[in-house]
């Protein structure tokens, strides 16, 4: 039997949740990237305005990706009890979710508001700061609508549905580029608000997915069955305790990494407007890619929990192996495109010439670290499914602060790389990061199979 033939099925599986999931997610990346082209343009030959939306995007998606991280861990919990037919307890835990995650999207947009001072001391250019406050004060007042989206969101992913997120996703992003059109140029008689109507129009659209997947739930009598009993009297410290003993880890982890890549993007701002717009076209690509590895990773946390719900190890171990199949090709894929086309894609966000040559540059030290970043992110995606998440902390740790931050200062400053640098030293993190978890699920996979052989 070819290797293909024994894994199709896996494929197949991986690929029916993974598409809708990267077409959802990639709407999501899209959202940025409508804001960083269009600001971009808006700018000109300008870069401050593109700079700002850097500086301010970086400071809130580190916020938000920690949030995000905890909302996570719903999945693989609702996953297990949905293998298991306990529709009981994942009404249970989306009643927790939806309202443990709405709260705290409450308290964390109003302590990112609060936090506004801070921002003057990352060692920015005053003018970049300035311009970046009011953009990243809008998108604290989306914060409580984006999490209670998200609980919703791994409901649904938990229970093998992951094609609704996507059409609300793509509807929300198309509305985004409407609002981001309206507010950022001021057309229809509105204001000309540059930066700052890019966080509206991003905050406007969060603010319709909450009322778009509440509108599904509510609508569908499969899914509002799941609400019914729904009280804020719901809330129960044992499920709480539950979310946060998934989410917490996997929360940590994703700010640790993003941690990486916000410091690094703070420190490459030291370096000068020029640099900070470069940077955040050449991320924002990065990001898109990514998107596409989250979405992999997403469904292997679906395949994974089911498996392991049903306690299944001969599944569970196929999947496992399609995954990393699957990421390896679109890392290729990815890292093609961007080391081709590396002098040609700038121009869509910017017609600075300075900072077209610079992305250039940059552009191949993305393509660089797309295989590591596939192979961590799936990997924890793995470990999320298998409900191991407390190693993936630590891992973080070592990886993002011990390895790549490090590595950044070294080769950006003092070996006087530049951008580019710090861009290499994302390959040593996301490499550490990517060893160290698959080490991790080896050891689980040979766990499982000593106290069930295939």
């Amino acid at each position: 039997m070819t290797l293909f033939n024994r894994y199709k099925e896996q494929y197949r599986k991986n690929l029916a949740l993974s598409i809708p999931v990267v077409l959802s997610q990639v709407g999501q990346m899209l959202t940025q990237l409508a804001d960083t082209m269009m600001v971009g343009q808006y700018g000109g030959e300008n870069p401050l305005p593109l700079a700002a939306v850097s500086f301010g995007s970086s400071m809130a998606f580190l916020i938000l990706i920690g949030c995000i991280g905890i909302a996570l861990g719903l999945t693989p919990l609702v996953g297990e009890k949905f293998a298991q037919g306990d529709k009981r307890a994942c009404s249970d835990l989306l009643h927790n979710g939806i309202i443990f995650y709405t709260l705290l999207g409450i308290v964390i947009g109003a302590l990112q508001y609060i936090a506004t001072p801070l921002l003057f001391f990352m060692g920015q250019p005053t003018e970049v700061v300035e311009g970046a406050i009011p953009y990243y004060q809008m998108l604290a007042y989306g914060l409580p609508f984006v999490l209670c989206f998200f609980g919703f969101k791994s409901f649904l992913e938990g229970v093998g549905n992951t094609k609704t997120v996507m059409v609300i996703t793509l509807l929300v992003n198309m509305l985004n580029v409407c609002f981001n059109y309206l507010f950022i140029y001021g057309h229809m008689g509105l204001p000309e608000m540059g930066a700052e109507g890019a966080g509206l129009a991003t905050t406007l659209s969060r603010v319709a997915s909450a009322a778009m997947i509440i509108g599904y739930f509510l609508y569908h009598k499969k899914y509002a069955a799941y609400l019914e009993g729904f009280s804020l009297k719901a809330l129960a410290k044992e499920r709480v305790k539950s979310l946060l003993k998934i989410g917490a880890p996997i929360a940590g982890q994703m700010f640790l990494e993003s941690s990486a890549f916000v410091g690094t993007a703070v420190m490459i701002g030291w370096l000068g407007t020029t640099a900070l717009s470069a940077n955040q076209i050449a991320i924002t690509l990065g990001n898109c890619a990514f998107m596409v590895i989250l979405s992999i990773g997403s469904a292997a946390t679906i395949r994974i929990s089911h498996c392991y719900g049903e306690r299944n190890n001969q599944e569970l171990h196929l999947a496992t192996h399609a995954t990393y199949h699957l990421v390896l090709l679109w890392s290729l894929i990815a890292s093609l495109i961007f080391i081709l086309f590396r002098h040609h894609i700038p121009h869509l966000f910017t017609d600075n010439e300075e900072v077209i040559t610079l992305t250039a540059d940059m552009m191949f030290f993305v393509a660089l670290y797309q295989l590591w970043d596939g192979m961590q992110n799936v990997s924890v995606g793995i470990l999320r499914g298998l409900q191991d998440v407390k190693i993936i902390m630590p891992i973080a740790f070592v990886a993002y602060w011990l390895i790549n931050i490090p590595a950044g200062y070294l080769l950006g400053i003092t070996a006087g790389m530049g951008p580019s640098g710090f861009f290499l030293s994302y390959s040593f993190g996301l490499g550490a990061a990517a060893l160290l978890l698959m080490a991790r699920i080896r050891r689980n996979l040979r766990r499982m199979r000593a106290e069930s052989p295939l």
